[in-house]
């Protein structure tokens, strides 16, 4: 049998990977040499729902099929069961909204949606402090729950920000152009891309699996900074109400998101911080707030604005400088 091509993430948490393979067993040894250490007893599954892949459904697999490799103990029950999992923990949601998560999720148009909703998924149900729910779980349940819904439902309102990705979009927030190109917009700390990474998924199949390695890169750390900020923000919110429409701007919007190449992630600490003044609702106090974690800027000024500040106090200090007086030549 002629070998094919696929897409093998290994583990439910673990990257994804291309390999050729002719056989199910040599697919197998493949895949589990991606990522050590070795094990015995590892398995294949469908991505989408699952299944165990047997020798004769690996021939019926389509060329660039999506596949899971499981170690021992792992349990894979599909993409679309997380979501159901994750979104029946609030009482509000209905199965309209699993139907349209899926839908999103399906379509080979949308060739990022599902980063995104995985990251809802991820940011929703992750880093709530085990320290303040002991202190007070019910409550900090309750609260805790009624933003992620609030948020869960605007994501909704908005069809999980898809326009992002959508081609046919007409829109401004659209990342790429009519014929679907984007551009990578560079890493967290710089305006643009040197490398003028571009792609277009929309092209054919080989283009859309690279692109599945771009990444939407949080300025402001989504878990170093966003998410604790919240967390700290419901344990002492005081009576205050927590502006939670800020908090989802950081996590699901290109204010505080950009589209970047892998070469363009940056792995390193970014150092940025939270808004204080934008953590609750404004009140008409006349009291001065200094930034929780140091910064007021948006996250997209922050590192800019300190440039141009420096770059105009030298401007002005040029101007300013008198000239040294210089003596005539020949001067008696």
């Amino acid at each position: 049998m002629a070998a094919k091509a696929f897409k093998v993430r290994a583990g439910p948490a673990g990257r994804r990977y291309g390999l050729a393979a002719g056989s199910l067993a040599e697919l197998l040894r493949k895949a589990s040499r991606l990522e050590p250490p070795l094990v015995e007893g590892c398995r294949l599954g469908c991505y989408e729902d699952g299944r165990q892949v047997s020798e004769e459904a690996f021939r019926a697999l389509p060329e660039n099929s999506e596949l899971i490799l499981l170690r021992p103990g792992e349990e894979w029950s599909g993409y679309v069961s997380e979501i159901e999992r994750f979104l029946s923990a609030f009482s509000s949601c209905s199965p309209g909204v699993v139907h349209a998560a899926q839908g999103l999720l399906s379509g080979e148009e949308a060739p990022m949606r599902c980063k995104l909703l995985s990251d809802l998924i991820q940011n929703l149900s992750e880093n709530i402090s085990a320290e303040s729910r002991k202190e007070d779980e019910m409550w900090f349940e309750v609260k805790f729950s009624g933003i992620a819904e609030a948020m869960l439902e605007k994501l909704k309102s908005e069809k999980y920000n898809g326009f992002y990705f959508d081609r046919k979009e007409e829109t401004k927030d659209r990342l790429c152009t009519p014929e679907g190109w984007f551009s990578c917009q560079g890493p967290f700390d710089s305006e643009d891309c040197s490398w003028r990474h571009s792609i277009n998924p929309y092209g054919n199949k080989e283009s859309r699996i690279l692109f599945s390695t771009w990444n939407l890169d949080h300025i402001i750390e989504k878990k170093r900074a966003v998410l604790p900020t919240l967390v700290e923000a419901v344990k002492g919110c005081d009576g205050k109400e927590i502006d939670w429409e800020y908090f989802y701007r950081l996590m699901f919007t290109t204010d505080n998101l950009k589209l970047v190449h892998i070469v363009c992630h940056k792995k390193t600490v970014h150092n940025l911080g939270c808004d204080r003044t934008k953590i609750y609702r404004k009140r008409k106090t006349g009291r001065k707030t200094r930034p929780l974690c140091g910064h007021n800027l948006s996250p997209r000024v922050q590192l800019s604005k300190t440039k141009q500040k420096n770059d105009t106090k030298l401007s002005k200090n040029k101007a300013t400088k008198k000239p040294h007086p210089i003596a005539k030549k020949g001067s008696a």
